[in-house]
This record gives C-alpha cells, sequence and structure tokens, in this order.
C-alpha cells in the first residue's frame, strides 16, 4: 500500500540563506554540530539535515518505505516577517517546493506557503501555487500575529480558495497567552494542540465553511482537542444564541467533514479521532523532523489500529491521493 506522509516539514536552504542575509526579523545561528538554529518570538528550531538535506531525507523516506512526503514549511512562517518580506519569502520557499517536486517527481509534493500577514498578496500566491505551480492548497498558521483565522480580513484567501477547491491546511504556532507555556517545553506540547483546536472552533462558529463549502479543511495533530470537545461544542450551538449566529447546524456536522492527520501516536486518540470524522478523513503524518515528531511511530500506530486492510491503506496514503489527486 502507497504510504504518504501528510504532515511534515522542509525548511529550503534558499530561504535559511535569506533568513540569514536579512532583513529578517528571525534569527538564525549555527549549532556546534553545523544545524542552523532559528530564533523567532516566544521558540527556537534547530534545522537539522532532515530539515534542510532533500537527499538526506529521500534516503530516510526510501529506508522507511514511505513512499510520497507532502512538504509544508513551519514556524515561524513568513508571516512574522515585514508584509514586503513575507511576499518575497513566501515566493522564495513556493519556487523551492516546486523544484524539489519537479526534480524528485512522485517523492514529494506540497502545500503553499502564504504571506498571511498581507491577504491580498495571499490571494495572488495562492492562486500562483495552485494554478502556476501545481499545488492543490496552503498551509495556514493557527493565528497571525495574534490574528484568529476566522477574521474577516482573511476571508478574500477562503474566496479565492473555494473557487479553486484548495486544500487548507491549519498548522499551529505561537498561541495567545504564551507567556504561560515559557516552561517544560509547554508550548509546542500543550499550547499548540490548543491554538489549533480554537482557531477551528473559530472558523466553524464564524460561519467560514457554511460560507466556502469547496474547500477542504485539514489540521495538525489529530485536530488538538477537537474530536474529543466536540460534544461541547455542540452544546454551545444548542445552549447559546451567538453560536447559531452564522451557522445553521451544529458545529460537528462541519468539523467531521475536516481532515484530521495521525500526529497524535496514541491508538487511543487516533480511534477516537477515527469514530469522530471516519477512516475516510483521517490522514498519515509524521511531524519530521522534528525532535516531537517519528516515522517510525507513525507507522507503528497506524499499523496498531484495529481497522481492515483497506482502511489502514486509505489511512496511509489513500485519502491523501484523493484529497490531493496525487
Amino acid at each position: 500500500m502507497r504510504i504518504i506522509d501528510f504532515h511534515n516539514h522542509y525548511y529550503p536552504p534558499a530561504y535559511l540563506e535569506a533568513l540569514r542575509s536579512g532583513p529578517s526579523a528571525v534569527e538564525v545561528t549555527i549549532d556546534d554540530q553545523g544545524n542552523p538554529r532559528i530564533y523567532y518570538p516566544g521558540d527556537y528550531n534547530i534545522a537539522v539535515p532532515g530539515h534542510r538535506d532533500i537527499d538526506y531525507r529521500e534516503r530516510v523516506l526510501a529506508e522507511h518505505g514511505v513512499d510520497t512526503q507532502v512538504l509544508t514549511l513551519t514556524t515561524p512562517g513568513t508571516h512574522v516577517e515585514a508584509p514586503a518580506t513575507a511576499v518575497r519569502f513566501a515566493a522564495l520557499v513556493n519556487d523551492a517546493f516546486a523544484a524539489v517536486a519537479q526534480s524528485k517527481r512522485g517523492r514529494f509534493t506540497a502545500l503553499a506557503t502564504l504571506p498571511l500577514n498581507d491577504p491580498a498578496a495571499s490571494v495572488k500566491e495562492l492562486e500562483r501555487a495552485c494554478r502556476d505551480l501545481g499545488f492543490r492548497g496552503a498551509m495556514l498558521f493557527s493565528n497571525v500575529n495574534g490574528v484568529g483565522l476566522n477574521d474577516q480580513r482573511f476571508w478574500p484567501i477562503y474566496e479565492a480558495a473555494d473557487h479553486l477547491g484548495a486544500v487548507l491546511y491549519i498548522h499551529p504556532t505561537h498561541p495567545v497567552g504564551v507567556e504561560a507555556m515559557t516552561d517544560f517545553w509547554l508550548m509546542p506540547l500543550v499550547g499548540f494542540p490548543m491554538d489549533t483546536t480554537l482557531a477551528a472552533a473559530k472558523l466553524v462558529f464564524a460561519g467560514v465553511p457554511e460560507r466556502f463549502p469547496r474547500i477542504q479543511w485539514a489540521l495538525c495533530h489529530l485536530g488538538g482537542a477537537i474530536p474529543y470537545l466536540a460534544e461541547r461544542l455542540d452544546r454551545g450551538f444548542y445552549a447559546f444564541s451567538e453560536c447559531r449566529a452564522n451557522i445553521p447546524r451544529p458545529p460537528s456536522d462541519y468539523l467531521k467533514q475536516f481532515y484530521y492527520d495521525t500526529v497524535n501516536f496514541d491508538l487511543h486518540a487516533l480511534q477516537l479521532g477515527i469514530a469522530f470524522a471516519g477512516v475516510e478523513h483521517i490522514l498519515a503524518g509524521s511531524d519530521y523532523p522534528h525532535q516531537i515528531g517519528s516515522i517510525p511511530h507513525m507507522l507503528e500506530s497506524i499499523r496498531g489500529l484495529d481497522v481492515s486492510e483497506s482502511e489502514r491503506a486509505a489511512i496511509f496514503g489513500g485519502n491523501a491521493e484523493r484529497l490531493l489527486g496525487v
């Protein structure tokens, strides 16, 4: 069965060099092992070879039997830059993704990066990425410098995505209230899933999926807490008029149409995600090559699920094939 890793991250070398040469809001240093250390407000990433060396990454995939990865950028994202720089960096990243997909045909595809702090430029870049570069959509961050994705300044992006029938994949970033998460790595461990949950709930209650029904939504990290909290969101819909202002149906009706990746390697959590959204909305994901990610854990957890072999094949790759048209 074909294995498609939907959740993983790549820093193109040209982007890392652009950060280092500046101007940029992001500081880059080199650690003792020669890896770029990427600092941004509240966090940092260490770009190990898997983050930046595509030939090295291809060897890792072959070793583990992964056929294809869907490349995405990761934090901090281009939206932390000045708008003009964000536009330039986003185009640079997307051109690099397209070059990798072309040169390593079949091994990699990608979702675009957008300069989200410039919504008008994001519309143009999304259209360019889908129409000229052959991408099926883009990755959004769960907030844009503290502004929720439900804010109407972003609705032109959704209008364009709806027209394209695009995939919009939500990845967490620096959450509001991060000052309470500065010890024990609680920002990525707790804050990231929390911010994904918050972003998805705000989008649904704001009526974005209702208004733009052709967008295919996907959530990182098994949707944060969405499968667990969806019943509570539905109770809010029935209890509070504000929760019914923009949607005619309970939130779970929309959220069950979202896709959820398997970057929660606990079998009970994965079974909950399947029970909530159905096997057909679950996508294999590893979070490679972050320290907290693991291709072996992705493979082991999916192989351990109590599902039929046809359902396992759908999770491993069939659902992503259908969603992305690959």
